[in-house]
């Protein structure tokens, strides 16, 4: 009784850090020790686990080999991978461990069924029982299973497989090994594969409740018999509608979406883990899954709110997934740009007053945050403003830019959110873009036709002078040209953005 009401201390005080940690996570200023103080929460529930939990019957855990064996691996792969991870590859290690946890609770799922409702087990345990005339103490154990935990078994099962399927999906198509796929009604096929795999879980659970809640044993021997396999091939069937859903659902969805699928996954397998809370009764398993559902639920609608669309239209309308290059989905002639050279970008910024910078996934790709706060520091030095104006879905994942310039120890304070950005545009000499491109397009207001319109974007075009740091003209990730290279106050500057920001630098400092 000590143990478990340790166990219960120890998990009171993880929720506890897990709340707080959450808290400092949503400044930038604090995240690391945010997520320093809710790791340290999981490890003492972890350890609390091992060692303090009794079941039902008071037996501790004793299976220490494959415990410890199982946090060492893990643990030796999760550190490599953090370590050696670029941030440019961060998004697709978020999807990848989110698909990990999304797959644990699958597992959960699959284990607790085959313990509650393996047809075999409870046809041997009640017919012998009942043949040999004794009470069928053996089978309460599959008789008593309410209702109510095998449709939490259900919906962790189908929820994190869900997360599991489409957070690899995502991960291949931000690291480019899968590409963009759709074909004429699959939002049709989808839906039937949803209502499929929601109708045969619904079917199971009536099935198997009625199967292990008869009073009668001889009538459990009887409808355990008719059953035979078919509980457990439907399940594991529903498993597969599942893993199929979960494939087809992000398949189709490309461009500036993804950021909003990865943190939609991300609430799923919440869920899918506060599911597994509920089966065991684990309290701190329950808590954390319910702040990564809900924190993941509020995401995805802000961002949505962001970029003025809908989640449903978000899910069903394939944004950027389809879309070809040629200007906002017409063949208008876009006209011609100009380029503008080192010395001539140096001299324009050295001389401004207010220079506002946007970094876009260019900048990652190139590991350009440290050559772009060396210029910030620079610039400043000579009495510029500079500030640097981020977008809600800039690069590959939710806050993906702010990472990026945290890592480079840019001051939180120089930071301008979208609303406040576009307030400063009018009073700004110089606009820096440095790989961003679907976040400025003039398109998302002026072109119907284009695929990202009526989404918010950064007024740069109202800035006195803009500079567009690309590689190449080639269309951004929604697949579409950007009316603002061809305005006659923009000039390209292209290259790298870590060479490119080390030269002008370089022209600076000449001057």
């Amino acid at each position: 009784m000590l143990d478990i009401n340790i166990l219960s201390l120890i998990y009171l005080i993880a929720s506890v850090t897990f709340i707080v940690g959450l808290k400092m996570l949503s400044h930038p200023a604090s995240a690391r020790k945010g997520n320093l103080v809710a790791a340290f929460g999981m490890g003492l529930a972890i350890v609390g686990t091992i060692f303090l939990y009794r079941d039902d019957e008071g037996n501790k855990l004793h299976n220490y080999a494959w415990i410890f064996g199982g946090l060492l691996v893990g643990g030796i792969i999760g550190t490599l991978s953090a370590k050696k991870i670029k941030m440019t590859a961060m998004p697709e290690m978020v999807s990848l461990f989110n698909g990990m946890g999304g797959a644990c609770a699958a597992l959960i799922s699959m284990i607790e069924f085959q313990h509650f409702a393996n047809h075999n087990y409870v046809e041997a345990t009640i017919a012998q029982s009942y043949e040999a005339g004794a009470v069928v103490e053996e089978a309460v154990l599959s008789r008593g299973v309410p209702i109510e935990t095998l449709l939490t078994i259900f919906a962790g099962l189908v929820i994190g497989t869900v997360s599991f399927a489409g957070s690899m999906i995502a991960w291949g198509k931000l690291n480019g090994k899968i590409k963009d796929f759709s074909f004429k009604g699959q939002h049709i096929v989808n839906l039937l594969l949803l209502t499929l795999t929601l109708a045969l879980s619904a079917y199971l659970i009536v099935v198997v409740a009625t199967a292990v809640d008869r009073p009668d044993p001889e009538s459990d021997v009887q409808i355990v018999k008719e059953l035979g396999s078919t509980p457990l091939l439907l399940f594991y069937a529903t498993f597969g509608l599942a893993l199929v859903y979960g494939i087809f659902f992000v398949m189709p969805i490309g461009g500036a979406d993804m950021p909003v699928v990865i943190s939609l996954l991300n609430s799923f397998t919440g869920v899918a883990a506060a599911c597994g809370g509920f089966l065991y009764n684990n309290n701190v398993m329950l808590t954390g899954g319910i702040l990564v559902g809900a924190a993941g639920t509020l995401l995805t609608i802000l961002m949505c709110k962001a970029m003025n669309r809908s989640l449903k239209n978000v899910l069903i309308g394939s944004f950027g997934g389809g879309a070809k290059p040629g200007g906002g989905g017409s063949n208008k002639d876009q006209g011609t740009y100009k380029e503008v050279t080192l010395s001539d970008a140096a001299v324009l910024m050295s001389y401004a007053n207010k220079v506002m910078i946007v970094p876009g996934y260019g900048l990652a790709v190139a590991q350009a945050q440290h050559a772009c706060h060396e210029l910030e520091k620079l610039l400043e030095s000579k009495g510029v403003t500079v500030k640097y104006a981020i977008h809600p879905v800039a690069g590959r994942m939710p806050g993906h830019m702010n990472v990026l310039l945290a890592e480079a120890d840019v001051s939180y304070d120089k930071l301008e959110e979208m609303e406040q950005a576009n307030e400063e545009f009018p009073t700004t000499d110089v606009v820096l873009i440095l790989g961003a491109n679907d976040v400025v397009n003039p398109a998302a207001k002026t072109d119907p036709s284009s695929p990202i319109y009526g989404m918010p974007i950064l007024d740069v075009e109202l800035a006195k002078n803009v500079i567009v740091n690309k590689r190449s003209m080639k269309p951004g990730y929604a697949g579409i040209e950007n009316d603002l290279f061809f305005q006659p106050k923009t000039s390209m500057l292209f290259g790298d953005a870590k060479k490119v920001l080390q030269d002008l630098i370089g022209e600076i400092k000449n001057l």
